[in-house]
């Protein structure tokens, strides 16, 4: 068994319950303004719990979203708050984590059909990486839903010096297909030729994501998944809430534990967890991959 490189869980949704607040749209970044203690705490438990990987609280925190459900004067106040966060829960720890750049949706998660044209998309993507990228070690392009979206942010990042990472979002019915009706392959190929260091599948289901292995393992990349602990959430419109969604039951730390070992069994050497995928299931993660590895030592 390869070396597997543990990232971490969800924030929002774990933000969201600590906080025993009402949700709203923005509430993960508006969370860097009320509450970054509480973030820079979620980051800590990610760290202690195993994961190698930390990625900035900076999902919702877009042009795009800043303008649609906020305020766009808060963008960089809270990109630099994510950072300042992320960076405080590594010193605390002393812990030797990477900590990840967080490329996301600019307008919404999943849905393809609202993509900024390139130009804006550009624009966005290069804002967001001005603001994180002397403080990171890798970016991940995360939640992508189509071709063109990995392209776009594929080239925004090479005009820096870190390394990128592209992860993709598949249809929960059909690993084999990105959100948007393309195959998954295309993205892909699209990612590798763009310069991405790794290829990964996140917030879908782990049904789908254990679909995906099969595409990723074509091309010569690391890859990997991060599956969703929802039942679904491909229904959520823009601007809705997390608090619309329901957890499965199958999906505690025991059994999250065991698709995304059988996804190291495919090949995978980076794993980790997207929406409702808490400390404790890193922590189960981390004594699996510890346990596998000793065992073939």
């Amino acid at each position: 068994m390869r070396h597997v490189t543990l990232l971490d869980g969800g924030m929002g949704q774990e933000l969201f319950l600590r906080s025993k607040k009402l949700a709203t749209p923005l509430f993960s970044a508006q969370a860097m303004l009320d509450d970054p203690e509480m973030v820079i705490q979620l980051h800590s438990d990610f760290i202690e719990a195993g994961a190698e990987v930390i990625c900035l609280n900076a999902y919702a925190a877009t042009p795009e979203r800043m303008t649609r459900d906020a305020d766009p004067s808060f963008f960089e106040m809270i990109q630099k708050a994510a950072v300042k966060a992320a960076l405080a829960a590594r010193k605390n720890t002393r812990k030797a984590v990477r900590i990840a750049g967080c490329l996301p949706p600019l307008v919404a998660s999943y849905r393809s059909e609202l993509i900024p044209p390139k130009d804006q998309a550009m624009r966005s993507y290069e804002l967001i990486a001005h603001q994180q990228v002397h403080s990171v070690d890798l970016f991940i392009a995360e939640t992508m839903s189509s071709v063109a979206e990995a392209r776009y942010v594929c080239h925004a990042v090479d005009r820096t010096d870190k390394p990128i990472w592209v992860s993709f979002t598949v249809d929960d019915a059909d690993g084999t297909c990105l959100r948007s009706g393309e195959q998954l392959l295309d993205g892909v190929e699209e990612a590798a030729a763009g310069g991405a260091e790794a290829i990964l599948v996140n917030c879908s289901t782990p049904e789908a994501v254990g679909q995906a292995m099969a595409i990723l393992s074509k091309q010569d990349l690391p890859f990997g998944g991060m599956a969703n602990g929802y039942v679904a959430a491909a229904k959520l419109k823009p601007g809705d809430t997390v608090d619309k969604l329901a957890t499965r039951d199958d999906l505690d730390p025991n059994g999250y534990a065991n698709y995304a070992m059988n996804w190291t069994e495919q090949g995978a050497t980076i794993i980790g967890g997207c929406c409702g995928i808490s400390p404790a299931h890193i922590a189960e993660l981390r004594r699996r991959i510890d346990v596998s590895q000793e065992y073939l030592a």
